[in-house]
């Protein structure tokens, strides 16, 4: 299967995140991060055909880079999270600010994801009265 992600939506991520070269994160690996996250093209068009589950044709590849960018900058947390802060030799470092920095970084790029929306499905459907009147809920039962 031929992807949809493009080059420069690839470049653009690798500057989110500060990885401009691919030993961390290859070109496949941000692809597949970015495909994580399709979204509502600008015509309205969703990736997926609600009733049938499959590929809407008509959809032009959008897809949520800051949310793809917001889980790199969680894994690159995850990494950093096991740094600690300590003095030696007269000086102090405190590598917990990696961690901390990261995680800023991550809360930066949730809060610009795309809005997304989703519809709400009744169920089950209304009693409709003009077809069905056969049933009262509030009436004494007959003997």
């Amino acid at each position: 299967m031929t992807t949809l992600v493009t080059a420069a939506q690839i470049a653009q991520v690798r500057r989110m995140v500060a990885e401009p070269t691919t030993t961390t994160y290859s070109d496949a690996l941000i692809t597949t991060m970015i495909e994580t996250y399709p979204h509502i093209d600008e015509y309205g068009e969703l990736p997926f055909d609600e009733d049938y589950g499959t590929v809407n044709t008509e959809w032009t590849p959008t897809y949520d880079l800051s949310a793809t960018a917001a889980d790199i900058w969680q894994e690159k947390a995850a990494a950093a999270s096991c740094k600690f802060d300590f003095s030696a030799d007269g000086g102090n470092y405190s590598q917990s600010q990696q961690y901390e920095q990261y995680m800023k970084q991550c809360r930066y790029y949730r809060s610009r994801r795309l809005p997304s929306t989703s519809m709400m499905v009744k169920y089950p459907k209304e009693f409709n009265s003009n077809i069905d009147e056969s049933w009262i809920g509030n009436l004494p039962e007959s003997d």
